[in-house]
């Protein structure tokens, strides 16, 4: 009698925890883009850029976002990394823009560049992890591509 309470028991358990992973809400990653990068000053060992950034929230519940941690490849070269504290949140189903200052050394990616001619356009690769705040998910790895218009 022991063992038929004991697995009826187990069963009940097993049931339970199925059904409380199909309550879990499905979570999609957000989605990353650089929207704009500026230089702000420059010498021959390194520049100070500022990427504009928007993040897009496609799940309906706030993204409480902490910080954000990246590495950016222009045109397959590593042009910068860093990481960005200041939080803010993304609305429920919706986007938000921040700006990143960034120090790179262009050196890598200045001989792709100049081979491109005087197109005003690059291609990038942006890849990190967004770290949240709150909730079950603490971190969202990314790896987006995209093109930019040089300013």
């Amino acid at each position: 009698m022991r063992a038929r309470n004991l697995i009826s028991s187990l069963v009940l358990v097993g049931s339970l925890g199925l059904s409380g992973c199909a309550a879990l809400p499905k979570f999609e990653a957000p989605h990353l883009s650089v929207m704009s990068i500026k230089m702000q000053s420059a010498d021959i060992f390194s520049q100070r850029l500022v990427v504009h950034m928007r993040v897009v929230n496609p799940n309906d519940r706030l993204l409480p976002i902490k910080g954000i941690t990246y590495r950016i490849e222009v045109d397959g070269a590593q042009l910068a990394d860093g990481a960005s504290d200041k939080p803010f949140e993304v609305p429920a189903m919706g986007e938000a823009e921040f700006d990143v200052a960034v120090t790179a050394n262009l050196a890598s990616a200045l001989s792709k560049w100049l081979a491109r001619g005087s197109q005003d356009t690059v291609d990038y690769r942006l890849i990190g992890n967004v770290a949240l705040s709150s909730g079950f998910l603490r971190r969202i790895p990314f790896d987006e591509r995209g093109s930019v218009k040089l300013k």
